[in-house]
């Protein structure tokens, strides 16, 4: 008898195979005192268990395929680095002396205080970064227990891993050894099982809650990673049914493999720009995989917050020139320091009272003009790297035109100082802005008329238009980029850019979602900045639109003020031929 299962669906595309119920050894910890004379032993037993986690993950990345992308390398990285912390390492052993406890406590007092200080944040990935604490810190507690590694000798060819979670180290040897897909019982859109799952290419489903206890070892499913259905034991009409959907999707990925490296350009011979995101100059790879490409929008916050400081100007332009060098001549449009709202850094922690609104306090380009001084190295750095390759400059967050001549100002100042030490930069550097806040959308000419381009964020425009938090439950089901107000922002802009005669690009989310494509293309958007993965799904899209067709259309829509009918009209977009 079939059993219709549902979780999250996270990573896209039809498995089918033999479930493979991964069973862990709970790792039973209990408070151990010690005696003063045990206190020695204790460190050294707890610093020998470190290296030992070390020693694994080392080993884990020797076996990993050479050719295999630097950014999804990085998930081991970041559990080696997190190895090497004082945060761990320290705060353990000073927990050991301060309690008189055995390592595994004092272990996971410590892991408790840092998954809490992510439990904190606003930003829904950084909450999700709590899941390297949680799995390095079972890692060494699993190495002071002296455990086997739960992966020895086993083998997941062809199987569907149900499990309670993954840890990158999991994830990434089971892809080797060829899996089908994956379920796990916790986990979100956000956690690294889906994030690397979606890299990876591997059906995934993740927050379906006992699925340990609900499937049995050796039971034939079909999970769907799109809508989040698993068949438990489908009959043989469900069977046929989904082997035709994955030869199904198989000759699309084929169709879309074959756009990679061609130009995006519509029926009625529209050349349109097509570029990726990134948060790290190794996130380059996975747009190379996808298309040869150059990058709309490189968010330069991630490096701060993985410094947990303001880099100095060598360290900007050190990251900043791997991603020029990786991109080989095509454009890397840079934007500025974006801190502030859901993404803090400890520096910035500090530096004052905490808002009581941090979307709308002291964020982005508005921190960097209270403290030129650290805001400087950025735009130094930014300049230097103009010179090995195309660079554009983008400033987030901007309100009014003032904040722009102040920002422009310090772009001069940075220029004058390379000029008076002989070093070579682009001098005539294009400077653009992020239209991100409805303020800036009504006042688009003004900006249009003082920079080289301009390039929406939807994220926030659609937040501050329609006054609400997109990652508060409560009121999230509000959002909707397809808000008459939101749809009149968008196309104000781009008539700006026309107007002026100045490129306007779309880096937000909803450049990413085939389902607005058709739609941006009509309101006239010829530019898009989209996340590595729907390069070639948006592609697919501009090459079977005609623009002549879709504009009548898209201009009829701009005039409904109903919601619905809005989203009604689109999708017809959508499905038109």
């Amino acid at each position: 008898m079939s059993i219709y299962i549902s979780g999250i669906g996270v990573s896209k595309g039809i498995a089918i195979g033999e479930a493979f119920v991964l069973a862990r050894e709970q790792v039973d910890i209990t408070q151990r005192t010690l005696a003063a004379s045990e206190i020695k032993s204790e460190i050294k037993r707890f610093k020998k268990a470190m290296k030992l986690a070390n020693k694994q993950l080392h080993d884990i990345k020797k076996k990993i395929a050479k050719n295999t992308a630097d950014d999804i390398l990085v998930f081991i990285d970041t559990h080696l680095l997190m190895l090497e912390d004082p945060a761990f390492d320290e705060g353990t052993i000073a927990n050991i002396r301060e309690f008189s406890c055995n390592a595994e406590w004092a272990l996971q007092m410590q892991g408790e205080r840092l998954v809490q200080v992510f439990d904190e944040m606003e930003d829904p990935y950084l909450r999700t970064r709590k899941d390297d604490v949680l799995h390095v810190v079972k890692r060494i507690q699993t190495a002071l227990l002296g455990k086997e590694d739960v992966h020895d000798g086993i083998s997941y060819k062809g199987k569907i891993i149900i499990a309670d979670d993954l840890t990158p180290a999991d994830t990434i040897m089971m892809q080797h050894q060829k899996v089908a897909g994956f379920i796990t019982e916790y986990g979100g859109p956000l956690s690294h099982t889906a994030i690397l799952a979606r890299n990876l290419g591997i059906p995934a489903i993740v927050g379906l809650h006992h699925a340990r206890h609900l499937i049995h070892r050796d039971e034939t499913l079909v999970i769907d990673g799109l809508t989040g259905v698993v068949i438990n034991e489908p009959d043989k009409k469900s069977l046929k049914y989904y082997r035709a959907v994955k030869r199904n999707e198989t000759a699309k990925r084929n169709l879309l493999n074959d756009l990679s490296g061609k130009p995006a350009v519509t029926l009625d011979n529209k050349q349109i720009t097509l570029h990726g995101n990134i948060d790290r100059p190794a996130d380059i790879r996975t747009i190379k995989k996808y298309d040869n490409t150059g990058v709309g929008l490189y968010r330069t916050e991630m490096l701060f917050i993985e410094l947990n400081q303001w880099p100095d100007q060598q360290t900007h332009f050190k990251t900043y020139k791997r991603a020029v060098k990786a991109l080989e001549g095509k454009p890397l449009t840079i934007r500025t320091m974006d801190l502030g709202a859901d993404k803090e850094i400890q520096d910035t922690i500090d530096h004052g009272p905490m808002a009581h609104n941090p979307a709308m306090g002291l964020r982005a380009i508005r921190r960097c003009l209270k403290e030129p001084q650290d805001f400087m190295p950025q735009l130094l750095a930014i300049l230097r790297v103009s010179a090995f390759g195309p660079v554009r400059i983008m400033i987030p967050m901007l309100t009014n035109t003032g904040e722009l001549d102040q920002v422009l100002a310090l772009i001069e100042d940075a220029k004058q100082l390379l000029t008076k030490k002989n070093i070579a930069y682009d001098k005539k550097i294009p400077v653009g802005a992020m239209i991100e806040v409805p303020a800036a959308a009504l006042a688009a000419d003004a900006f249009a008329s003082k920079l080289d381009f301009l390039s929406i964020g939807t994220n926030d425009l659609i937040q501050y238009t329609l006054a609400i938090d997109r990652i508060d439950d409560e009121v999230n089901y509000l959002f909707n980029p397809l808000h008459p107000a939101v749809l009149k922002l968008i196309q104000m802009t781009i008539d700006a850019g026309k107007k002026a005669n100045i490129p306007v690009s779309m880096c937000g989310e909803m450049a990413s979602d085939t389902l607005y494509t058709r739609l941006l293309l009509g309101m006239g958007l010829e530019y898009f900045s989209v996340q590595a993965n729907s390069l070639l799904e948006v592609k697919h899209i501009i090459v079977h639109s005609t623009l002549t067709t879709l504009q009548p259309e898209v201009e009829a829509i701009m005039h409904i003020h109903d919601e619905e009918e809005v989203k009604s009209r689109v999708q017809q977009l959508v499905n038109l031929l």
